[in-house]
């Protein structure tokens, strides 16, 4: 029997993979599945599925983790898909796939609510508590792999999945110029720190400064980050730069932003894998993207930049344009001198 436990998997990147991994186990019997009350109560789990619901909340959730332990048996393989270990010891086989970098990576939790900061620290403790039940841990990418070995000394299967499966390789010379398309780039990101909106905006604002306004949309729900939604238009609108905001959660919504944008610009400091890098580059879409060891994990860039650093970024997005700047030229000695004397 493989139980499938997702308790907390509703949303956002764990939502588009577990789907059609769902859809792949639809209607086998030796499967069953816990998963969020959430998703089920969406229509998108398959009919074929025997799917027991978990209602957020930290009862229902202690719940699912006993029934997970009373249910059990031995010869049976429990995939984790939500990050955690189970809470009890089992006499199954257990299996984690891990993809939230912030659970074993020291990375700053400022920005983040006070809701959300104190969930992180919880599930911190309870991934490095709990990581003695795991028999087998999988994860998206070498990189993952590497920290999830510094953080708790334990290898990992590097099972990087997608649909359709295949590697993300470049199929032709890209389109620079962005024609035939409504905007010219896009980030298809929601509003956590990590992602790395501000500086991304503040590159967008160097570049008005020097003459150039490409367009970018943004995929901000104002449900999720309406603070961030805010400082974004006021920015937008006080430096006249075209930025839009478009809240694309719908399955749909996002594969058509693909073909209306020239361009992805990806900025994340951290992903475990980066699946808009994987949807963009299928949608035959030229990527912009942070030079960190998760992007090069995964694919090749035609640009890359110091995702810390809105000149880094902006210097991207010119030399992406054909806009290249001319090399500072060195002085000599002398000619140095001359300049201090008629400044």
């Amino acid at each position: 029997m493989l139980i499938l436990h997702a308790p907390n998997v509703h949303q956002g990147g764990g939502r588009t993979l577990l789907l059609p991994l769902l859809q792949a186990l639809s209607g086998r019997e030796d499967v069953r599945a816990n998963l969020d009350a959430r998703l089920l109560r969406q229509g998108y789990v398959p009919e074929g599925i025997r799917a027991r619901a978990v209602e957020p909340g930290l009862a229902s959730r202690l719940r699912a983790e006993w029934s997970l332990r009373a249910t059990d048996r031995p010869g049976d393989t429990v995939l984790c898909f939500g990050n955690l270990p189970p809470l009890f010891r089992l006499s199954a086989r257990v299996v984690v796939f891990l993809q939230n970098r912030y659970l074993i990576e020291g990375l700053p939790l400022a920005g983040f609510s006070w809701r959300a900061w104190a969930r992180i620290r919880v599930e911190r403790l309870w991934l490095a508590g709990r990581s003695g039940v795991v028999d087998r841990w999988v994860v998206q990418g070498r990189t993952m792999a590497r920290l999830l070995e510094q953080r708790l000394g334990r290898q990992a299967l590097v099972a990087p999945f997608a649909e359709p499966a295949g590697a993300v390789a470049r199929t032709s010379e890209p389109r620079r110029d962005g024609s035939g398309s409504e905007f010219d780039f896009l980030y298809v990101a929601s509003g956590e720190p990590h992602k790395n909106h501000r500086c991304l905006v503040e590159a967008w604002r160097e570049l008005a400064r020097q003459g150039l306004r490409p367009s970018l949309v943004l995929t901000l729900n104002e449900e999720d980050c309406p603070a961030l939604r805010r400082w974004v238009r006021g920015v937008a609108q006080a430096e006249g730069l075209r930025i839009e905001m478009m809240g694309a959660t719908g399955a749909d919504e996002v594969p058509a932003l693909y073909r209306r944008s020239g361009a992805l610009i990806f900025p994340s400091l951290a992903e475990s894998l980066g699946l808009p890098l994987v949807e963009a580059r299928r949608a035959g879409l030229p990527v912009l993207a942070s030079e960190r060891d998760y992007v090069r994990d995964l694919l090749d860039p035609e640009e890359a930049f110091d995702p810390l650093s809105p000149t880094s970024i902006a210097r991207a997005v010119r030399r992406f344009l054909g806009r290249t700047e001319a090399p500072v030229a060195l002085l000599d000695a002398e000619s140095f001198v001359q300049r201090v004397l008629d400044a």
